[in-house]
């Protein structure tokens, strides 16, 4: 029987997430990736779903096809996010829309079908991203950073609601990184912020997995409903 600890994490076409997927496959995970498209690469060790974290059905579909083949889930990354960067005055309802229901309502939904299987092994580590864009009160960011301090807050009560079954659960907050989301950004206005942390670089994507690391490590299994900023914020 294979006893590999199986991880799931969102957003993993490419970015952070295409990253965490190699990182953790060769750590011995089985990892499962989604996107709402394909994967440009194979791994072994790696199954990719193709599903927009946002649709219920399709999400509940994908945990039934986990359940079925691997019959445990004991790691969840939610990885996945969408962000806008525009002043209030020129930011359309869609993308507020957009936004909260990827950013809240989607790290939500893997929340909750995640823990309906951890909880029957008793046990389960689940990690969420926020965002250094909320405590620096970023300008042009009101939407992303106001639906990254909700799953802050959601992973600080879901914390509570999930410890009798054994399932932690908390944030990692990275300082930009240098991926897709960043580049239309305005390279005098990124290094304004980089000179607001207290280390003024930007974040690595092994600066993201230590962070991860030790929050599902087995040792933490005292440690819950904590989030961590990157860089000095």
């Amino acid at each position: 029987m294979d006893n590999r600890q199986v991880m799931l994490i969102t957003g993993t076409r490419k970015g952070i997430g295409e990253f965490l997927a190699r990182y953790y496959v060769q750590k011995g995970f089985f990892v499962i990736g989604c996107s709402r498209g394909k994967a440009e690469y194979e791994l072994a060790d790696y199954r990719h779903f193709s599903v927009d974290i946002t649709d219920g059905k399709a999400v509940k579909d994908m945990f039934f096809e986990i359940r079925k083949t691997h019959k445990r889930l004991d790691v969840l990354i939610n990885n996945a996010g969408i962000a806008s960067m525009n002043h209030i005055l020129l930011t359309p309802l869609k993308t507020v829309c957009n936004v909260l229901n990827t950013n809240v309502s989607g790290t939500f939904l893997f929340c909750r079908e995640a823990a309906k299987m951890m909880q029957k092994h008793k046990f389960g580590r689940i990690v969420n991203f926020s965002t250094v864009a909320t405590p620096l009160k970023l300008e042009g960011e009101a939407v992303y950073a106001a639906s990254k301090a909700a799953v802050v807050s959601l992973t600080q009560i879901l914390a509570r609601e999930l410890a009798e079954f054994g399932i932690t659960i908390n944030a990692v907050g990275p300082t930009p990184v240098k991926t897709d989301l960043i580049r239309s950004v305005p390279k005098e206005k990124m290094e304004r912020l980089l000179a607001r942390q207290a280390i003024p670089r930007f974040g690595t994507f092994e600066d993201i997995a230590n962070v991860i690391d030790f929050f599902i490590k087995k040792e933490s299994e005292f440690v819950t409903g904590q989030n961590i900023y990157l860089g000095g914020v």
